[in-house]
């Protein structure tokens, strides 16, 4: 039998100890994580925004600019411009663009730009309670007519046809005699216009989630017919509403400017949109700005409307 001796040589292919650094290292691994845990959310957030503002559109970016810029003129004008938007300066009557007036004066010397920035409250406000008044009575007749079903849908369907089949400014200037000039009024008959747009959109909806499994589940289990439209019908059904509220918006806008350009709206000197438009038109060949730049604002603020609008029934706000 052969005996091996082990020599001081076969220390080679023993294992190695363990270093020192091994734990050294351990605990940096260990440490590491912990120390860099607070710091990960804030650059992951900041990651997050920053790829989803590189994939939001641009045209949807400048599309939610106008709106906060024109919401901000109606909000706080002050901070916009120092001019008085009723009181003219003597002297400065049709001046054009210039330094002391950023967009020109009108024939009795007010700064067009205040008259802009000041007007935006009273064309805002007026959209506002336009859409208000369309979305209730709208989303009212809707629900009632594709939840209840039967005569109650036809009767209510039937008279949506009716209103639908007049013109909106025809409905509107109707109503407008009726209640009065004014902004206010002007906006109440807009919204009125628009209920029948609301009502059947709502109600189409509504027969669409009327019919879906989980909503007859909730039938089904002894939910009361008001809880199961007020907890599962109308939530799922305001979607395409909201989109539509937004588009409607914008209308109202053009509809309350039309409405202020024919004189039904807002009185003099107030500096409604539309009635700026109409001051300016007689001078239209020598001062160009009285009705450009209201006009350019409206159309601006329309189209930001509709960009949103889309944006929104795409599922992108």
């Amino acid at each position: 039998m052969t005996t091996h001796a082990h020599t001081a040589g076969d220390g080679l292919l023993a294992a190695p100890a363990p270093s020192s650094a091994a734990p050294a290292l351990q605990r940096v691994a260990a440490v590491s994580p912990a120390s860099s845990a607070p710091h990960a959310a804030p650059v992951s957030l900041l990651a997050r925004s920053t790829r989803a503002l590189r994939a939001t559109p641009p045209t949807l970016l400048l599309a939610w600019a106008v709106i906060a810029l024109v919401a901000l003129w109606a909000l706080v004008p002050g901070l916009f411009t120092g001019h008085n938007p009723i009181q003219g300066t003597a002297g400065h009557q049709l001046q054009g663009p210039s330094a002391a007036h950023w967009l020109g004066t009108d024939a009795l010397g007010r700064d067009v730009y205040a008259r802009v920035v000041h007007g935006a409250v009273h064309s805002l406000s007026g959209a506002f309670v336009a859409v208000a008044v369309g979305l209730v009575l709208g989303t009212l007749l809707g629900l009632v007519a594709g939840s209840v079903g039967r005569w109650v849908d036809d009767a209510l369907m039937r008279t949506v046809d009716v209103l639908l089949s007049v013109p909106p400014l025809l409905l509107s200037l109707s109503i407008i005699i009726i209640l009065g000039f004014g902004t206010i009024n002007a906006a109440i008959a807009v919204g009125v216009a628009s209920v029948a747009t609301f009502a059947r959109l709502v109600r189409s909806e509504v027969v669409r989630v009327r019919r879906t499994e989980y909503v007859e589940a909730a039938f089904g289990s002894g939910g009361r017919f008001s809880a199961v439209l007020w907890r599962h019908v109308l939530p799922n059904s305001l979607t395409s509403v909201i989109a539509m509220a937004a588009l409607q918006f914008g209308s109202a806008i053009l509809s309350i400017s039309t409405l202020g350009f024919l004189g039904y709206g807002a009185p003099p000197p107030t500096p409604e949109w539309g009635l700026l438009i109409a001051e300016g038109r007689n001078y239209i060949s020598t001062a160009w700005w009285l009705t450009t730049v209201p006009g350019v604002v409206v159309v601006a603020v329309v189209l930001s409307a509709n960009r949103i609008s889309a944006a929104i029934a795409k599922g992108r706000p």
